[in-house]
């Protein structure tokens, strides 16, 4: 399940917007935003960060749901991914 296109959901419902108008800001028509809310479409980088504007959140978190979305994409159906993760998280300690 994609954590950014939730959270996306989550807060436009919240907020009362429509993805019509949401998508008009981005300058894409609805079908994209709406698969981009399901996951089905990955949103680049900059409409992370405008979207994030829009719904007045933090860029920091979208920024973090986005990148887990990318890195569950390659890692969920791989036997060695804990392991993996597990080297990655000690670069960054």
């Amino acid at each position: 399940m994609m954590k950014l296109g939730n959270r996306i959901k989550e807060l436009r419902e919240s907020q009362g917007l429509l993805q019509r108008h949401l998508s008009a800001e981005l300058e894409i028509d609805t079908p994209m935003f709406s698969k981009i809310e399901r996951g089905e479409r990955k949103a680049k980088r900059e409409q992370v960060l405008k979207i994030a504007e829009l719904l007045k959140a933090d860029s920091k978190e979208f920024l973090a749901l986005w990148l887990a979305d990318q890195i569950l994409e390659i890692v969920q159906n791989e036997e060695q991914a804990q392991a993996a993760l597990k080297i990655i998280l000690n670069e960054f300690n």
